[in-house]
């Protein structure tokens, strides 16, 4: 179809769009209390039954497997299908302010904003009424599409195996939760606990610190009390897999515990450590692993997480290695770097992977993409983390335009509506291009 009639489907139903989106970002989906048909929390389970309600409000063939992921399906074949896989789960908002509602839709000028409105819900919904808009157009594709949202991608992907123990996995497909263009490769990424521990006095005076500190995102705010004294850092909230885009407060809170003369001994010297090989220094170059290759670039590196554990500081850190790497070559740096007596744990492993490029299927994303934007389309590779990694046949594309970046799991999450539709209309094309193709 031509971009015109593309986007002339979605103005013509762009209201019932935006209350069926409204609908779902009201619902807080954030990881739960597992329970017995609800494994992630009763919010993320909220969202997929309110979307298969949808789903079948729109004349789709729907269904929740193993209560961790719902699909709509276009066409009878269950086990030979085209998957598009999102998710309905959230990060939590933080504590950081708001000026929207987080878990509501809320529109200025032009721009959508609430929790998820980018990862994933907005994108999620929007390849649902994809489906919508062409199938109320008359369109009819030769192949099965199944759209599958999960309930647990931010919190590891556990909702996958549940899925594929009773549902035979997509023959290809594309999760929108990443950027455009078509994403081939996806770093390797492995997060370690380093356990220091201190044999002099020097953390006896040190009770709590404390933040929020979670994996997803580079710390903006830690507190230290340290001879009853309450120290302070603040820094800037950015995404894991960009922190160059923000301030580290563990780093920060390092530097300004050593100018303020508050530690000594061990404790200062650990400080001193982590000022000089992680202030400001992204891509691993204080640690001896300032790997990059021409595919996917440079290394990066983020502490993430600083505790003190009884006589043991422990520091948590999340490494995204390029493609051609592999997980023993960090490993082997960061045993070379670390602070003496340090103990290292590896917590989180995920071995990158890399599609043909070349692939006609590729190829097929890759003309929806330009044919909708006019750009220049060829695969890409990113640090980021999606679907592709534990649903098998499955490359990132969308939601995200180049330059994008930095913006989810943040305060405020937005995308602007304008491409929110081009999302819409990208994934009709893709629809209808895969939709076409011969199994």
């Amino acid at each position: 179809m031509k971009n015109e009639t593309l986007a002339a489907l979605y103005e013509a139903q762009r209201m019932t769009f935006i209350q069926a989106l409204r609908q779902i970002m009201q619902i807080k989906s954030v990881r739960g209390s597992q329970q017995a048909d609800a494994p992630f929390g009763r919010g993320p389970r909220a969202a997929l039954t309110a979307a298969a309600e949808l789903g079948k409000a729109y004349g789709f063939k729907t269904g929740i497997v193993n209560s961790a992921m719902a699909y709509i399906q276009w066409g009878d074949d269950d086990q030979h299908y085209i998957g598009i896989v999102g998710h309905l789960d959230v990060v939590p908002a933080g504590e950081t302010d708001w000026h929207f509602p987080p878990y509501d839709l809320s529109e200025k000028a032009g721009r959508l904003y609430g929790r998820g409105i980018l990862d994933n819900k907005g994108p999620s919904i929007a390849c649902l009424f994809a489906m919508k808009l062409l199938k109320d157009a008359g369109f009819q594709p030769k192949r099965t599409i199944r759209l599958i949202l999960g309930s647990d991608e931010e919190s590891g992907s556990a909702d996958v195996p549940l899925y594929l123990a009773k549902e035979a996995p997509p023959e290809f497909g594309f999760t929108p939760d990443c950027k455009f263009p078509v994403v081939y490769g996806e770093r390797g990424i492995v997060n370690f606990n380093l356990r220091t521990p201190i044999t002099d006095d020097s953390l006896d005076k040190v009770a709590t610190i404390t933040g929020d500190q979670a994996s997803d995102h580079v710390p903006d705010h830690l507190q230290a009390t340290i001879n009853d004294k309450r120290y302070t850092a603040s820094g800037i909230r950015a995404p894991s897999n960009a922190p160059e885009l923000g301030k580290n407060a563990i780093t920060t809170l390092a530097k300004e515990l050593l100018d303020e003369h508050a530690i000594h001994g061990q404790f200062a010297n650990y400080c001193q450590w982590l000022v000089q090989t992680l202030a400001n220094q992204h891509h691993g170059e204080g640690l001896g692993m300032d790997f990059a290759d021409a595919a996917s670039g440079r290394l990066i590196v983020t502490p993430y997480q600083l505790q003190k554990i009884g006589a043991v500081i422990s520091l948590r850190v999340a490494v995204r290695y390029p493609v051609t790497y592999q997980e023993h070559d960090v490993t082997r740096a960061l045993t070379a770097a670390v602070f003496p007596r340090t103990q290292i744990t590896v917590i989180r492993s995920m071995p990158g992977i890399l599609h043909d490029k070349n692939d006609p299927r590729l190829a097929a994303l890759t003309q929806a993409y330009e044919q909708v934007t006019g750009r220049e389309g060829q695969p890409v590779t990113t640090t980021g983390a999606t679907y592709a990694r534990k649903m098998p046949n499955i490359v990132a594309f969308g939601p995200s335009f180049p330059g994008q970046k930095g913006i989810a799991h943040k305060a405020d999450e937005w995308m602007d509506e304008h491409d929110l539709k081009l999302n819409m209309m990208i994934d009709m094309n893709a629809m209808i291009r895969l939709g076409a193709m011969d199994k």
